[in-house]
C-alpha cells in the first residue's frame, strides 16, 4: 500500500508540474486562458486548483495545487503545489 501512495504521489507531483507549465503557456499567450488550460491539462479527480498568475511584466507564473487522495488508512491526503513561469508573448512590430 506505501508504493502505490509513494507513486500517486509522484503521479500528482507530475501532474501539477504539466498542468503549471500549460496555465502558464497559455495565460502568456492570451491572458484569461490560462485556468482553464490548467485544469484540463490535469487529472479531474486530483482536483487540481489552478491560479494562472497574469498581471503584466515581461513574465506569467503560474501555480497549480493538487489533492493526492490516500489509500492507506489513517493516512491524510497529500497536498501537492507545483509553479511554472513563461515568458509572456510581447507583439512588437
Amino acid at each position: 500500500m506505501a508504493a502505490i501512495q509513494l507513486g500517486l504521489i509522484g503521479y500528482g507531483i507530475s501532474q501539477a508540474g504539466s498542468a503549471a507549465r500549460a496555465a502558464a503557456r497559455a495565460e502568456s499567450l492570451e491572458p484569461g486562458a490560462g485556468a482553464a488550460a490548467g485544469a484540463a491539462a490535469a487529472s479531474a479527480w486530483l482536483d487540481p486548483d489552478v491560479d494562472p498568475g497574469g498581471g503584466g511584466g515581461d513574465t506569467t507564473t503560474a501555480t497549480v495545487t493538487v489533492t493526492v487522495p490516500s489509500v492507506v488508512p489513517l493516512l491524510d491526503p497529500v497536498t501537492v503545489e507545483r509553479s511554472a513561469t513563461m515568458p509572456n508573448d510581447t507583439d512588437e512590430d
